[in-house]
């Protein structure tokens, strides 16, 4: 007996008969990322892209993949899926886009195809939106992160160890990362040295966001400021924020100025 369970004993593929298997509580996670040039992650942070809303397009471009795993991957079970969610986690130090889609049924197989698909068409369509600012982006890392239920039980993936970038990748990106002006924001050349105390305000600003799970062009829009003051201290292209802009943010983060620098 093949140790495949898509296989049966003569080796010929088959859908898996998981008529005995108890009915139970299974939800599975999976990521992909999209890296972009610096142009392409402000338009797409600052909701400037030429087809409109990129991450709205994708979350539901990936919620409808997850439903439509059975008629995309042959021998995959239609399941009467409970959730499907996408969540986007920027990373402007990267021109990154990290896209964590959750799926969850109660039933007899598991959801993880549903949740890998989700990611995947999610990043497709991340970069079907953006390929006119930038046909050179690049999705990768789509893989499962955690799934449980099912008599396999649960599962974690390790954390990745970031491989060195090859030199003609990190020419190429250098290439693509040239800054362009935001809306609402003139462009200035880049400091050559900020400083180390400049760039621990920047981790540490970078930091709250994440702890809060603030999203610039949402966070800018509560607090009535450009995004692009919030972008451009994120990619190191500006000391700081504009006079009155970092009192604004705190005020919409219902905190105080020093605490988003501590």
């Amino acid at each position: 007996m093949s140790k495949l369970s898509h296989l049966d004993a003569k080796g010929a593929a088959h859908m898996v008969d998981v008529s005995a298997k108890p009915v139970s509580a299974r939800e599975a996670t999976a990521e992909a990322s999209v890296l972009l040039s610096a142009e392409a992650f402000a338009a797409v942070m600052d909701g400037t892209a030429p087809k409109g809303d990129v991450l709205a397009a994708a979350r539901i471009a990936g919620i409808m993949a997850a439903k439509k795993v059975p008629e995309l991957i042959p021998l995959c079970h239609p399941l009467a899926i409970a959730k499907a969610a996408l969540e986007f986690e920027p990373d402007p130090s990267r021109h990154a886009i990290r896209i964590i889609a959750t799926v969850a049924t109660s039933g007899q197989t598991g959801v993880e195809m549903e949740a890998l698909t989700a990611a995947s068409v999610g990043a497709l369509t991340l970069y079907d939106m953006i390929k006119a600012v930038d046909k050179g982006a690049v999705i990768e890392q789509v893989r499962l992160l955690a799934k449980s239920g099912g008599k396999s039980g649960d599962y974690k993936a390790s954390p990745l160890k970031t491989a060195a970038p090859s030199a003609d990748r990190a020419r190429a990106s250098k290439a693509r990362a040239k800054p362009a002006p935001l809306m609402g924001e003139v462009a200035a050349p880049r400091p050559r040295n900020h400083g180390a105390a400049a760039e621990q305000r920047r981790e540490a600003f970078r930091a709250f966001m994440t702890s809060r799970r603030l999203r610039p062009t949402l966070w800018a829009k509560q607090a009535g400021v450009p995004s692009g003051e919030i972008l451009g201290f994120l990619t190191g292209r500006s000391r700081g924020f504009s006079e009155g802009v970092a009192e604004k943010l705190a005020r919409a983060a219902r905190v105080q100025v020093g605490d988003m620098f501590s």
